[in-house]
């Protein structure tokens, strides 16, 4: 039955105005996984700091700025036919309140070399990869996300160093082993996708990220309790596998406890590992 004029006429203004206040909202990445990512890389580098300081503070605030300027930015480039003022807005503010926040903490290392330019470079290094990934359509390619996760978690070393002012093998190590740990899910979420996905991939992936993780803790850049920490990524495979018909069909809200919880494990193993047995005082 046809809607009546005066229903039509009362529910066009509103949808209007909504539209028009569009860009009053805040963008938010819906992407909930690589907040837990972020989180997880940015606290291990926190507990290898072996503390908290108000520079700490401003890099979480700069790395989580960062994280939400990729994103409008990143649908802009996907929509470029039309300009979005809320994304360009937003972006813009995102990203000018990481880039001051950086370049505060830089000035603060007061070395021009100091390592957190290379934490910038390469983050810089991943939007602009990540851009040029959206042009060609190839943004969920296999190799465009290890390189997104792979920034992600250069948290890790970011909250190392804006605390401490130095750099360390330990700091590089554990970025690694967080982007290793992480990047299973590009491989195990497939499984979701494409229910015949074979898996000789996540196979070859976690034999070479297991390698991988044993060859850091065996040139001392990990330590054997902190390299432990990957084997939940071979749990979560192996739980996988094993019920790879419950995975494939279950409710996502399931799916994300089972990578929230196992990345909490990670944290709690790769935290409890660096921590010293009494905190400074």
């Amino acid at each position: 039955m046809p809607s009546s004029p005066v229903t039509t006429t009362t529910t066009k203004p509103s949808s209007q105005k909504t539209n028009s206040q569009a860009w009053y909202r805040p963008t938010l990445s819906p992407e909930h996984g690589v907040y837990i990512m972020l989180l997880v890389s940015f606290l291990s580098g926190a507990a290898l700091a072996f503390s908290w300081t108000w520079s700490t503070t401003l890099a979480f605030i700069c790395a989580f700025c960062g994280l939400q300027a990729e994103h409008p930015l990143v649908v802009q480039l996907k929509q470029r036919r039309s300009l979005k003022p809320r994304l360009l807005i937003w972006g813009g503010l995102y990203a000018g309140v990481a880039v001051a926040i950086a370049l505060y903490l830089y000035w603060r290392q007061d070395n021009l070399l100091s390592p957190l330019l290379w934490i910038y470079l390469g983050a810089i290094a991943a939007f602009l990869i990540d851009a040029i990934s959206v042009f060609r359509k190839e943004q969920k390619s296999v190799l465009n996300e290890l390189i997104t996760f792979a920034a992600v978690c250069l948290a890790a070393p970011l909250a190392y160093i804006a605390t401490t002012g130095t750099f360390s093998t330990s700091a590089l190590g554990l970025w690694l082993l967080n982007s290793l740990f992480f990047s299973s899910a590009i491989f195990t979420v497939k499984f979701r996708k494409h229910k015949q996905h074979p898996i000789t991939p996540s196979l070859i992936y976690h034999t070479i990220a297991s390698l991988l993780v044993i060859g850091l803790w065996a040139i001392g850049w990990l330590l054997p309790f902190t390299a432990i920490a990957f084997s939940l990524a071979l749990l979560k495979l192996g739980i996988i596998l094993l019920r790879k018909d419950w995975y494939c069909t279950t409710k996502i809200q399931f799916v994300a406890m089972l990578e929230t919880g196992t990345a909490s494990l990670f944290l709690l193993i790769a935290a409890l590992s660096l921590l010293p047995v009494h905190l400074p005082g």
